[in-house]
């Protein structure tokens, strides 16, 4: 009798365990848009090992008018990693420990979170180790911010079905709300949102441009780029006077990388722009589809106005929302 009271209070303290996991919830993970948490010896993050993350991690963000680093960066020592810190949404452990290692663990102590692990047997190790890892650090960062940016943006988001051109390429996008129609003319797209209703807040705006060219030979779409942005921005971006319009900035070359896009491959285009015969300038960011199926190339682009203010917020925003792209 004693041994079947003790087995039924047993299985009890059991489901009560599970029932209590199941219920629990993890608490919101803190942090401004693009923030790191470092964790290491305050010792390492002033030597090499610290002047090799801020190195990779501090890099200046391509086609900025103003220098900004694709990441900030905090640091706390091990001992001091717990508590409010530990609730940070993208957390760098870098540790000792008895064999070199590199690892993902999501909402471990908050929800979203992403912390990376690195680890060696010495600082020596510990240097090869962000040598070798540096850029899936930054991508694994970079892609959990984008994910995170697009969930926020689809709970308050645009019906994007209600925009010709949308409709007409047979695409969808997650745009937030607080962006307003500018011309949509079936072919051509262009949404605006004021920077203060933004996820950074500013003077000035944000812009995103959606339109579609025939696929003609694929080889020279790389070349054309350019050439493309500034047709369209003669057409559809004129300035405040007659002869004034949107063009590519003369004096920094842009810089255009690979990418993939919707499952397609695609080109990343980063520089900034400028209206012709006029003061105004900004950074741009162009997304340059090829689109086989349907025979044509799509172009996603952004491009913010935001004088005197910092821009890597507003730019972010708008990667975002061009990486929601879908054909359908």
């Amino acid at each position: 009798m004693k041994k079947g009271l003790t087995f039924i209070v047993v299985l009890f303290f059991i489901a009560s365990c599970k029932n209590a996991q199941e219920s629990f919830v993890l608490s919101g993970s803190i942090g401004k848009t693009n923030k790191i948490l470092v964790v290491m010896k305050s010792s390492q993050w002033l030597g090499e090992v610290g002047d090799e993350l801020r190195e990779f991690i501090g890099k200046p963000l391509v086609g900025l008018p103003q220098p900004e680093t694709i990441f900030s960066v905090g640091q706390v020592s091990p001992q001091g990693f717990g508590g409010v810190m530990n609730k940070s949404r993208n957390i760098l452990i870098v540790e000792e420990s008895d064999k070199d290692g590199f690892s993902i663990k999501n909402n471990m102590y908050a929800e979203p979170q992403t912390i990376i692990y690195v680890t060696a047997k010495d600082e020596k190790g510990l240097l090869a180790q962000l040598k070798k890892y540096e850029k899936q650090i930054i991508k694994i960062f970079k892609d959990s911010e984008i994910k995170v940016l697009q969930n926020n943006f689809s709970q308050e988001k645009l019906d994007d079905a209600s925009f010709k051109t949308i409709r007409q390429l047979g695409i969808s996008m997650t745009i937030p709300n607080s962006y307003r129609e500018v011309d949509d003319t079936g072919e051509f797209l262009w949404l605006r949102q004021h920077l203060l209703s933004g996820i950074a807040k500013g003077d000035g705006t944000n812009n995103i441009l959606v339109y579609s060219l025939p696929l003609q030979d694929e080889n020279s779409i790389f070349n054309h780029i350019l050439s493309v942005r500034d047709s369209i921005g003669k057409k559809y971006i004129p300035g405040s006077r007659e002869g004034m319009y949107m063009i590519t900035e003369a004096a920094y070359t842009p810089v255009t990388y690979s990418a993939t896009i919707s499952g397609r491959k695609a080109f990343e285009t980063r520089g900034k722009w400028e209206v012709k015969n006029d003061f105004m300038a900004g950074p741009f960011l162009n997304y340059t589809v090829i689109d086989k199926e349907n025979n044509r190339v799509l172009v996603v682009e952004g491009f913010t106005y935001a004088p005197s203010v910092n821009k890597r917020e507003f730019v972010f925003e708008l990667e975002a929302i061009a990486k929601s792209l879908l054909i359908k």
